[in-house]
């Protein structure tokens, strides 16, 4: 019998029923008020439907855990419980273990950064520093300025500490430096001062472009003149498939700028650890927050990680990752040409997980997602990048977590569920659909019909299929 409902679950004694509307509502008067703007991750939704076998998912940012070999994965567990086991089993200090600090060190050694052990702050994955950036730094209605698109993950937590946020326009080299100062002004002008501005510069999540080397020292100009924060998300920096590597921002300048990265990419996701190296200040204030969140991140997963590095060149894991990541990207880019419409758009990426792709603007991707679903294929749609609405027409195809073969029949899908719409829409409006062209043939698109939702569309030019 449910206590004070008077009706025994159906499942049987001692089961709970499961939640009524009538009973939501009973709680309602509990819950904080920030639960209203708090959103739900577009990703983490998804994650039940794709773990199905019969669903191609090209929705998560997932690296291939399948390339980490088993048997380096056994030596090494067997190794940290060898030597550390009761240590590794243990509490440990709130911002991590020297032995993995070390590790990180030598990471962002390789991306240019000099950094002393005392300026990190160990975390349980990447995600967990915006979630603290957050904490640390808004109070409800203060203003974050990030990329519009920006990574669907930081929405929800923006928008759980009651963030207003205001999104600057991409284009190829990245954020709009000149739109962003003039966001600046006039945000000043009507008495307001962002807490920090959020980028992604390296192989942006979701549009996959990369912020030049001239708007990267803007960026830091801007910040420095005006003495304001930049939280600078990079967990793809090591993951370039072309071009020459372009320094962080945290190498132009440390003072203003708060540095997150993660083993999530270059490592595992499992093992739930990023970092963050911050301003002495801004870094203190994150270690106390994190003390109520999580006391410490996993001891056995820095054992795990201290152990892989001491076993060998880590970077030639990332080599690796690499040369497997760059035959997906291309064989996306390929399949996009062979199989989405005239009209569709999208970024070539120089590296990291993804492509953004933007159809015509009378196409909702995310009643398209509904569609493609019954196809047993996936993608992040749009909307889930914005806080306004915008997006609508745009998706985010992730290529590192599935193989080649799945990445061609996935777009084939996704094409098919598009050319149904595109035929849909000539019907209701008698303008004749695009002829087909030869399977295989090299284009570039016609222009995209400009509209709110194909913002990012508007500067990028579609990529030749590549020869072969």
């Amino acid at each position: 019998m449910s206590h004070g409902s008077g009706v025994e679950s159906p499942q049987g004694p001692g089961r709970r029923r499961r939640s009524t509307a009538r009973d939501i509502e009973r709680y309602g008067a509990l819950f904080a008020t920030r639960t209203k703007v708090m959103k739900s991750s577009a990703m983490r939704d998804l994650m039940a439907l794709t773990e199905r076998e019969d669903v191609i998912s090209l929705a998560g940012g997932l690296p291939d855990t399948t390339t980490f070999p088993p048997d380096s994965y056994a030596s090494l567990m067997s190794t940290v419980a060898a030597d550390s086991c009761a240590r590794a089993l243990q509490y440990g200090p709130t911002e991590g273990l020297s032995l993995v600090k070390r590790c990180i060190v030598e990471v962002m050694a390789a991306e240019g950064m000099e950094v002393d052990q005392d300026e990190l702050l160990v975390t349980t994955g990447g995600q967990q520093v915006i979630d603290l950036a957050c904490k640390t730094l808004l109070d409800p209605g203060d203003v974050v300025v990030c990329e519009a698109p920006t990574y669907p993950g930081a929405v929800p937590t923006f928008c759980a500490y009651e963030a207003d946020v205001v999104q600057v326009t991409m284009d190829r080299d990245g954020m709009r430096v000149d739109e962003l100062e003039a966001t600046l002004d006039e945000l000043e002008r009507t008495g307001r001062r962002p807490k920090f501005i959020y980028t992604v510069p390296n192989f942006h999540n979701p549009a996959g472009v990369t912020l030049s080397l001239d708007r990267r020292r803007e960026l830091v100009r801007i910040a420095g003149e005006r003495e304001l924060l930049v939280l600078e998300d990079n967990p793809y920096g090591l993951l370039r498939y072309e071009g020459d590597p372009l320094p962080t921002l945290r190498s132009l300048d440390d003072e203003f700028v708060i540095y997150a990265s993660t083993f999530s990419k270059i490592l595992s996701p499992g093992v739930r650890l990023g970092w963050t190296a911050a301003p002495a200040p801004v870094l203190q204030k994150m270690n106390i927050g994190k003390q109520a969140s999580d006391l410490c991140s996993s001891s056995i997963s820095q054992y795990f990680v201290s152990a892989y590095f001491e076993s060998g060149p880590w970077d030639e894991y990332v080599r690796s990752l690499i040369e497997i990541y760059r035959r997906r990207r291309d064989v996306m880019l390929d399949s996009l040409a062979e199989h989405f419409p005239r009209e569709a758009e999208w970024t070539h990426p120089e590296g990291g997980l993804f492509i953004w792709a933007t159809l015509p603007g009378y196409i909702d991707t995310t009643d398209l997602l509904a569609r493609a679903l019954q196809e047993n294929v996936a993608f992040v749609p749009g909307r889930a990048a914005y806080v306004d609405g915008r997006g609508g027409s745009s998706m985010r195809l992730n290529f590192s977590g599935v193989h080649e073969e799945e990445i061609r029949e996935g777009i084939r899908r996704i094409g098919e569920v598009v050319r149904e719409q595109v035929g849909l829409y000539g019907t209701l409006t008698g303008t004749p659909p695009t002829p087909e062209r030869p399977v295989g043939a090299s284009r570039r698109a016609e222009p995209v019909p400009q509209t709110p939702d194909a913002e990012l569309a508007k500067v990028l030019q579609l990529p030749r299929k590549r020869a072969g």
